[in-house]
């Protein structure tokens, strides 16, 4: 089996380095063709904690792999002003309080709400307190269940995790060829792809294509018309402004999402800079504006100039046509509000390696691996756009014509009907495959105020003054394991994390 990838970047070298390790005896070569004069998205570099499977997968040192990409620890976002201008909550990665009689904690939390202040569901998770206060720690490390209750993930350069990658990848046997392809040979009878041309008149012949080339879907699309599905009637930002500035202050765990007039603006703290950008919807903000508003709303001075993208949310057809797999952006595109699209690339990934075709040279014949391909994708991208879309419709905002817009909206009846169950009596559905959890979808749900009519009867049978009493008991436990812990750059320091001590500790 041969296997050229199309394109670098991000999606390209992650794919290389996952094949490389985990097929090495199974694929006979492989070769990455990228060019340096196109160039990548690169701002994606928020992650979900999925990332660290995908690195320990590998073999990567934690340590070693933070210092080469300027990385940080991320315990959460932080989202602001999207249930109400002022209101703000954390969407972490881990549960909330601790079950009591096999009942999640936050059903009891909906009983004591309504019987007086005993806090808001932020209150009960270790991560929480810990990224709100700059705090770090490893799980393990916590001297309690609840203390160890939590997940994280990281925030990084994506350039340089895709450098770092390169370099894993091509040290495991992979052929890098920089070129542009100029045209593709496809076999009559089958309609795969055979080889590709490249700018210097070389091809590359092989029996499996991955489509790595972004937006553009040079083999995906533009050879095999794969098809999109257009989702801008349900994420209809279609545009974002990015700039790096300077990072000033504490070096935070966790990354934020403030909703504007017209979209949303992230803020990704690095070692060496913040990452910032303005998500749009040009219907009703110009590039302008909207670049406006992101530059009045920086910690710290831009370090380059801005840079304009411009996309279509939804996906493509199919993600694996004849002999062509499509991943990353070239496979779709959701906003980037939950920190999903590496994580859309790493189960891109880890579904073809699970998957991958075993006949050479026509993987075209391995029907039942592409459809199963096909319907999984098609499913993680339903399932995280439904995330994505409760952010927007889960508020009382009605102060610009975006939210007005949103708060008349058919919804798809995959998220009515989680958002119906959920009003009715608290209860969130639960997938069998899906990037988010319930505690996911509970953080978002309760922190933009959507609070259901009632909650599970079994509370009821807890003793309240004991389940006040447990209440504080896990506040108090939460709080001691934080005030123990570590700031977050000089946790960074300490394990050899950080490419400058001296600058990550002066900064914070």
């Amino acid at each position: 089996m041969r296997v050229c990838i199309l394109g670098g970047g991000t999606a390209g070298w992650m794919t290389a380095a996952a094949l490389s390790k985990k097929l090495k005896n199974i694929i006979n070569s492989i070769t990455l063709v990228e060019s340096d004069t196109i160039s990548t998205v690169g701002v994606g570099e928020a992650t979900l904690p999925h990332i660290r499977l995908f690195n320990e997968g590998l073999g990567i040192d934690e340590s070693a792999f933070m210092k080469q990409t300027e990385a940080t620890y991320k315990l959460g976002i932080e989202f602001c002003d999207w249930g109400r201008l002022g209101d703000s909550y954390v969407h972490p990665f881990g549960d909330f309080g601790q079950t009591i009689n096999g009942i999640a904690f936050y059903q009891h939390l909906l009983k004591l709400t309504k019987h007086g202040d005993y806090g808001v569901l932020n209150d009960y998770a270790f991560g929480i307190v810990a990224a709100k206060n700059n705090k770090f720690q490893l799980p393990k490390d916590g001297k309690s269940p609840l203390q160890q209750a939590f997940g994280y993930a990281y925030q990084f350069d994506a350039g340089l995790y895709a450098k770092f990658l390169s370099g894993f990848a091509q040290n495991n046997g992979v052929r890098r060829i920089e070129g542009i392809v100029v045209d593709t040979l496809i076999d009559k009878s089958s309609g795969d792809v055979t080889a590709i041309t490249l700018d210097d008149g070389q091809q590359i012949s092989a029996d499996l294509f991955i489509d790595c080339s972004g937006f553009r879907g040079v083999l995906i699309e533009q050879t095999l018309q794969s098809g999109y599905q257009d989702w801008s009637q349900w994420l209809p930002c279609n545009r974002a402004v990015a700039v790096p500035c300077e990072r000033h202050g504490p070096l935070s765990p966790y990354t934020r999402a403030t909703a504007r007039q017209a979209g949303w603006q992230w803020r990704i703290p690095l070692q060496h800079r913040t990452g910032n950008g303005h998500v749009y919807w040009d219907e009703f903000i110009s590039e302008d504006e909207a670049t406006s508003v992101l530059l009045k709303n920086l910690d710290g001075p831009a370090l380059s100039e801005p840079k304009q993208l411009y996309f279509k949310t939804g996906r493509r057809n199919h993600f694996w046509k004849n002999n062509v797999v499509a991943i990353g952006l070239a496979g779709g595109f959701l906003e980037p509000l939950e920190s999903t699209s590496i994580h859309l690339i790493q189960e891109g990934i880890t579904n073809l390696l699970e998957l991958f075709p075993h006949e050479s040279p026509s993987p075209s014949a391995n029907t039942l691996d592409k459809a199963e391909y096909n319907a999984r994708m098609a499913l993680q991208f339903e399932r995280v756009r439904d995330f994505l879309l409760l952010h927007y419709v889960a508020t009382k905002r009605d102060d610009s014509e975006m939210w007005r817009y949103f708060s008349n909206m058919t919804l798809p009846d995959s998220l009515q009907e989680k958002i119906d169950y959920w009003l009715h009596r608290g209860y969130v559905q639960r997938y069998e495959f899906g990037s988010f959890l319930p505690p996911s979808w509970i953080a978002v749900m309760l922190g933009q105020n959507l609070r259901p009519q009632h909650y599970d009867p079994r509370v009821d049978n807890y003793n309240f003054v004991e389940l006040k009493q447990q209440a504080q008991a896990m506040r108090t436990d939460i709080a001691n394991g934080v005030n123990q812990a570590k700031n977050h750059a000089d946790f960074l320091v300490a394990i050899g994390a950080a490419s400058n001590s001296q600058l990550i500790r002066a900064k914070s």
